[in-house]
């Protein structure tokens, strides 16, 4: 794995952040979850590290490492605890990579510098109370106005929302009465019209930031428009894109936490005078997890490399996506079964991934869309 993908500035990142996770997101984690607290001194510290923009130019104030790294940075933080990892994903990959994408140079210079530095948060609005999978069935409407847009409707399942100095928000596009299709728009959060509903009780990732949002006559610059009017779509399904590749990495991360906690807790519980480890009921399912986890970095980080080298990588994403979220919560599962009753526990943490891997399968598009995705690429080889 270390001499197909990294080269030493991908592994002095990777001790880094290695060293960040141990020392200052794992101490914390169990308490940030059980009081559902935002990670706003993580934050900030991994803005001081430079982690904000890994995959970001260094002509916008990033580092401008690959896809690659930030797919590992992504990796090592998620072992210590999700919530801080999505926080990090979700900034990067929804908040911050679709202006550098689709962004006019004069957003690029306005924005993004803010972002990579971390001195503002990003978030992405896309998801709708009747919009998930059918992303195409986007409700919000943001109607012409001279120089401006008038936006009205809302958004649902929003990461970072109640901390994010800017949205990037779906939104039909309607001139003159007529609809041009579904756009994308950067919003500043203290506009006017832009209301921000309270925290969202979840089961998992307690300590990430997830909220709603209500747009009512909230006018924004047509300036902010990312792209042409009718280009918002393509614009956020390549941000989906990346974003899958971010979730794959979570998913193994989160994956890799569990395992290490079950790996430990076997050499250390004994049962009819020797380690648990020793049984094969216990074994074999050690020996699975390491296996998948395995082959979900493997795909994580194919698509991420392919994704550096400008290929098209909606297959290879979709699949590691799909897999790694699925291995997570697999190996979350098994690792319960590792620790028998201490893995239901909230002392041992393995629940607390338990519970942080469910989304996994979820978020940026479900398994069953994820199948869809690979069947309809597979196929066009043989149609």
């Amino acid at each position: 794995m270390d001499s197909l993908f990294f080269n030493d500035e991908h592994r002095m990142l990777i001790d880094m952040v290695k060293d960040f996770a141990a020392s200052e997101v794992a101490p914390v984690a169990r308490e940030m979850d059980a009081e559902s607290r935002f990670p706003k001194e993580l934050v900030n510290q991994m803005a001081e590290l430079g982690l904000m923009g890994i995959p970001v130019p260094e002509e916008y104030g990033g580092a401008g490492m690959d896809t690659v790294a930030y797919a590992a940075a992504i990796i090592e933080i998620a072992k210590a605890d999700a919530s801080v990892a999505i926080t990090l994903a979700a900034h990067t990959s929804l908040g911050t990579m679709p202006i550098v994408i689709a962004g006019t140079e004069e957003q690029k210079q306005e924005f993004v510098p803010k972002l990579a530095s971390g001195e503002i948060l990003g978030a992405f609005g896309l998801t709708e109370p009747g919009a998930g999978s059918d992303a195409g069935a986007t409700k919000t409407k943001a109607v012409k106005d001279g120089n401006e847009y008038i936006i009205n409707g809302g958004k649902i399942f929003i990461t970072n929302a109640g901390h994010a100095g800017i949205l990037n928000i779906t939104t039909q596009i309607i001139e003159n009465g007529e609809i041009k299709g579904i756009g994308a728009f950067i919003v500043p959060t203290n506009t006017a019209g832009l209301k921000i509903g309270p925290p969202e009780k979840k089961m998992g990732w307690k300590a990430s930031d997830t909220r709603q949002l209500y747009f009512e006559d909230m006018r924004v610059p047509a300036a902010n428009l990312l792209g042409n009017p009718a280009g918002g779509f393509k614009t956020f399904m390549k941000t989906l894109i990346g974003g899958r590749i971010s979730i794959g990495a979570l998913g193994v991360g989160t994956a890799e936490g569990a395992y290490l906690k079950a790996l430990q807790y076997s050499t250390e519980r004994e049962a009819f005078g020797k380690p648990i480890h020793k049984f094969q009921g216990v074994g074999f399912k050690l020996a699975d997890m390491a296996t998948e986890i395995e082959a979900a970095k493997l795909l994580v980080f194919h698509a991420a490399w392919l994704k550096d080298q400008g290929q098209d990588v909606t297959k290879e994403a979709a699949m590691a996506k799909l897999y790694a979220s699925e291995v997570a919560m697999q190996t979350t599962t098994n690792a319960i079964q590792v620790l028998g009753g201490y893995g239901y526990v909230k002392e041992y943490d393995v629940e607390r991934y338990f519970r942080d891997a469910k989304v996994l399968e979820i978020g940026e598009g479900t398994s069953e869309v994820q199948r869809m995705i690979i069947a309809k690429e597979i196929l066009k080889s043989v149609q």
